[in-house]
């Protein structure tokens, strides 16, 4: 099926290849990628709350938590918590990142979910690998049992959000368009590339990619969305939704091709969403520099 906001955001950016974006994708899940997505630990969804706000959030388990059962069925024994703006995540359209940041390996797989008891079984629309570019690598080095422990909500970023985001080298991004189905995707750069602009706007630059402007065609369609920032080393996690829209007009942002802002409309933390503890190794060779006081930053 054509994707309109992508055909759109092809044309604006001069793109003229054919079977880019949606078009590039399959249904099925190969084996290679079959075993890539049992050997995982860690799950990046988006999809609507009950709320109806779309939200990014994270799933986690042992290896083979999440398998292939046929080859457009994946079983993910797992469920957001009762603190996650996912919990009671029942039916609806999916997206779906396995990312390996020790590899720099991810893929993305796109479809509808209904829970079955305590799983979530996702039938696949779209399967496919990306390229491991902005991806900095990281190996779990601990896993902590329990729940996570409590969360609160807001409307306006606090300082402890800005130092938050504005330290972050890695988010996650929900998107949907109606009708063409739901989307997750991975931004990376070095830390500074998010800047806070006020009490309820961000901005992000957006770097050269594989061409397939899925996260941006959702967004020409449909200017909702969620995003998720990680504390990798103790297992927190920021939880934002709101509207974003496309700046073509990048500045003198390093790298930037375009710049996203994004109004927030809801904020959620939540304090030991995953158990999973991180420790980094390097950052991405590709990261553009980012922008300080008195001049620019390059790779930490």
């Amino acid at each position: 099926m054509e994707h309109g906001g992508e055909i759109a955001v092809q044309r604006r950016t001069g793109v003229r290849a054919v079977a880019l974006g949606s078009a590039r994708t399959r249904p099925e899940i190969p084996a290679v990628a079959a075993e890539f997505l049992r050997r995982q630990r860690m799950l990046l969804i988006g999809a609507a709350g009950r709320d109806g706000l779309p939200w990014a959030t994270v799933l986690t388990g042992p290896e083979g938590f999440a398998k292939v059962t046929d080859e457009r069925t994946v079983v993910i024994d797992a469920l957001p918590g009762e603190h996650d703006p996912l919990a009671g995540l029942d039916e609806g359209e999916i997206g779906m990142l396995a990312i390996e940041p020790l590899t720099r390996r991810r893929m993305r797989v796109n479809g509808t979910v209904r829970r079955d008891g305590g799983r979530l079984v996702v039938h696949t629309e779209q399967a496919y690998a990306n390229c491991p570019k902005y991806i900095q690598t990281r190996e779990v080095v601990a896993e902590v049992t329990g729940p996570a422990t409590g969360s609160s909500s807001t409307t306006v970023f606090g300082d402890g959000d800005r130092a938050w985001i504005e330290g972050a080298d890695t988010f996650f991004v929900a998107t949907s368009a109606p009708g063409l189905g739901a989307d997750l995707s991975h931004r990376g750069g070095n830390p500074g590339f998010v800047r806070v602009v006020d009490e309820r706007r961000l901005v992000w630059p957006d770097y050269v990619g594989n061409s397939m402007y899925m996260t941006l065609g959702n967004l020409e369609l449909d200017e909702h969305c969620g995003l998720l920032f990680l504390d990798w080393e103790n297992g927190d996690a920021l939880y934002l939704t709101g509207r974003a829209r496309v700046d073509w007009d990048p500045g003198d942002v390093p790298g930037a091709q375009r710049l996203v802002g994004f109004e927030v409309d809801r904020i959620v933390r939540v304090r030991g969403a995953s158990p999973l503890r991180w420790r980094l190794g390097d950052y991405s060779r590709h990261n553009p520099p980012t922008r300080v006081a008195g001049g620019t930053r390059g790779t930490p």
